[in-house]
């Protein structure tokens, strides 16, 4: 376990590896477009490398060096029948999405993941897919992986989401790229749109209006050249760093800011942060810049309904920039963390105390009192890597060292995390 103890302030620059949900979608749907798809900054975490392996098992040819993947696309008619089960590992977005575009194939297809994937909820998947005509089994009543899929002849649908879920919506779109007509998702609060950009970026026709998002079956997907930007649920560790550590003053490079991703950046406005926004070029459809922060007075805020679809990753960092803000934070509406990698609300409240935290578990939410000072200890992450992340900068505002349980589930999305840390002063000895 690696001893992470506080450190001189936090200063320099830094980049984060590519946005891990975009980079997912490049590849699927550089597979069901025609001709080669050049992807650069490619998210190099386990999560995304099982997206490019499970793509591989249904036929199609990937290449990839350091962070350039070149997907060579067979059309939406071109995958085909896998040999073995597709593992997902630990990639919820691998599964659910995957699980979109199988409903569609004319084969029969097995997909399953790690322990914890295997215990993840699927049936707010299954059951819009198979309302679409897919057949789907799976266990604990097909709600849980592996999850079994016989697709073809799919219908399109109009579904009403009871949750607002980017994944959920995303199956339920490439799922309609093969029903004929339109499939239509309403979403009762807005949820990441990287899926439709790219649909339409790779030449699918998206149709947007009052609240819900479309997409016309059966386009001609064109093969594109895509830059993906850096990632903000992985800068949101770095940008919490330097907020707390006295003296801070960092800037995190090319970093996406997708409007319905940067609402970590107006929590942390909220709580006073000293945050700057300098637009940068882009090489595809999101938005990107370049974002300073330096330590400052941090107050409590509340985050809760809407808000949470666009902070739900990066909550676990938000929880320790509330411990040193001044008053009583609250977060609400947040129970879908109970059903991530590990049920973060709970972790992170466990972690947080046994530092010294003063926090709160609410059924759905954490409610954290400020500025507490912290103290060194064992921090537990449960294998979560966005835990062990949040965690791991906790660690940056006590003065005694903290031993890290389970680091290598970091590079389940950030295998470089301790190294870009140690590029601006902060760490492990």
């Amino acid at each position: 376990m690696p001893r992470v103890t506080e450190r001189e302030p936090l200063r320099g620059s830094v980049s984060v590896p590519g946005d891990k949900s975009i980079s997912h979608r490049a590849a699927m749907l550089g597979a069901l477009s025609r001709g080669t798809t050049l992807i650069r900054n490619y998210a190099p975490g386990r999560d995304c490398l099982s997206t490019l392996e499970c793509l591989r098992q249904l036929g199609v040819k990937v290449e990839s060096q350091d962070t350039t993947v070149t997907v060579h696309g067979l059309g939406l008619a071109g995958l085909s029948e896998p040999r073995d089960v597709l593992d997902a590992g630990n990639s919820g977005t691998t599964m659910r999405l995957l699980s979109g575009i199988l409903a569609g194939q004319p084969f029969y297809s097995v997909i399953t993941g790690d322990d914890s994937l295997r215990d993840r909820p699927m049936k707010r998947v299954v059951d819009p897919l198979r309302q679409m005509g897919a057949s789907i089994w799976g266990r604990h009543g097909d709600s849980k992986a592996p999850l079994s899929i016989k697709g073809g002849s799919l219908s399109p649908l109009v579904y009403r989401m009871p949750v607002a879920s980017a994944q959920v919506k995303s199956a339920i779109l490439l799922a309609g790229l093969y029903a004929p007509g339109e499939t239509r998702v309403a979403e009762p609060a807005p949820s990441r749109d990287h899926t439709e950009r790219l649909l339409e970026f790779f030449g699918a026709t998206v149709i947007r209006s009052h609240g819900t998002v479309g997409v016309k079956g059966n386009p001609p997907l064109q093969s594109r050249e895509v830059e993906i930007p850096g990632d903000i649920s992985s800068a949101a560790f770095l940008l919490a760093a330097a907020a707390i550590v006295p003296g801070s003053d960092v800037v995190v490079r090319g970093v996406g800011l997708n409007p319905t991703r940067s609402g970590f950046l107006d929590v942390l406005r909220a709580m006073g942060a000293r945050l700057e926004v300098e637009p940068v070029p882009a090489g595809g459809p999101e938005p990107s810049a370049d974002l300073r922060i330096r330590y400052g007075p941090l107050r409590a805020t509340v985050i809760q309904g809407q808000a949470i679809p666009g902070v739900i990753d990066e909550i676990p960092a938000l929880a320790v920039v509330a411990t040193q803000a001044q008053g009583v934070t609250l977060i609400r509406d947040a129970q879908e963390l109970r059903a991530k990698e590990s049920d973060r609300l709970r972790v992170m409240a466990q972690g947080l105390v046994a530092m010294g935290a003063q926090v709160e578990e609410l059924p759905d939410g954490l409610e954290i009192s400020g500025p507490t000072p912290l103290h060194g200890g064992t921090a537990r992450s449960c294998g979560d890597h966005r835990v062990a992340m949040a965690l791991a900068v906790a660690a940056l505002a006590s003065p005694d060292p903290v031993n890290l349980e389970d680091p290598e589930c970091i590079a389940i999305s950030y295998p470089s995390f301790f190294k870009a840390l140690a590029s601006i002063g902060g760490y492990p000895l």
